[in-house]
């Protein structure tokens, strides 16, 4: 090796040391954060909900195995609902009229707005007396709306309402964009052989989106089951506790209780579900594309 090629490379050593030393050093703040407030939290909480006891104590809560139902009934009667309806309505949108973009644009409104907000905001259209779906009933119908929040399964009813009226734009959005990528001649073709309105869907538009279907489907579940804010701001677990889900549960235990331990052995004793739903979905994705 010449002198020359002797000083490059030793150049080119003293540059890779510099240039790893500089990312360590940008890198290394970003760590000691992720470390500091995700690693040891969870790792911490998971300590926390590793006591067998803990487990025994909520099986015989009465209000852990209402709200085990709450949650089970909340994510299987959201989650199945806004999919279906958003599937349905994401034809709607495909309608080529001038007037269909700027009702997309009013429908998706409720996405955009914050969780908190828009939770508190359904709450008080059926709390009160002057509550505007109450004021609906009586304008429309001469009839008093019932205390939605003193009944237990008007409450949970509300809940999942409001979830769905919240979260149904986004994956209409994205069922939307999936019919938008199917090959118009496929459509064209089924019209000629005359597969026309729900034999169309059924034998053409559904198995081409029946992948993203699923996909959505098990990413929703994932979210749902953790959902707080809609329940904690639209009933706030009432009346008397009845329609909390595992995740306010687990608030209560925490604070309400001052018994953290409890709040995530609450929490943590959805993994038996989550975890093979997550196993599933990862699975759907690794092995195939998403495609249509």
């Amino acid at each position: 090796m010449s002198g020359a090629q002797q000083v490059l490379a030793a150049g080119h050593r003293r540059l890779h040391a510099s240039d790893v030393t500089l990312a360590i050093t940008f890198v290394a703040p970003y760590a000691a954060v992720f470390v500091a407030f995700a690693v040891y939290p969870i790792g911490y909480a998971l300590w926390m909900g590793s006591k067998p006891s803990l487990y025994a104590d909520l099986i015989r809560d009465p209000f852990y195995r209402q709200s085990a139902v709450n949650t089970l009934i909340f994510v299987g009667v959201g989650v199945n609902v806004q999919m279906f309806l958003a599937l349905l309505l994401s034809g709607f949108f495909m309608h080529p009229r001038w007037w269909v973009k700027p009702l997309l644009v009013v429908y998706v409104l409720p996405w955009t707005l914050p969780a908190v907000q828009a939770s508190i905001a359904f709450h008080w259209m059926l709390a009160g007396e002057e509550a505007l779906v109450d004021r609906a009933l009586s304008v429309l119908f001469g009839v008093d709306g019932p205390i939605w929040f003193n009944h237990r399964w008007l409450a949970l009813g509300a809940n999942i309402v409001a979830y769905v009226w919240k979260w149904m734009p986004f994956w209409t959005v994205i069922f939307l964009a999936g019919r938008m990528a199917i090959d118009r001649d496929v459509s064209d073709a089924a019209v000629v052989d005359g597969a026309t309105g729900s034999r169309r869907f059924v034998h053409i538009t559904f198995p081409l989106l029946a992948n993203l279907y699923l996909l959505c489907t098990l990413l929703s579940t994932v979210w749902t089951i953790g959902e707080f804010t809609t329940v904690y701001f639209v009933s706030g677990g009432g009346p008397a506790w009845s329609t909390d889900v595992l995740a306010t549960l687990g608030f209560r235990y925490a604070f309400d209780f001052a018994n953290p331990a409890l709040g995530v052995a609450a929490v943590m004793s959805v993994l038996p579900v989550l975890v093979p739903v997550v196993i599933v979905l990862m699975r759907r994705l690794q092995t195939r594309a998403v495609q249509l």
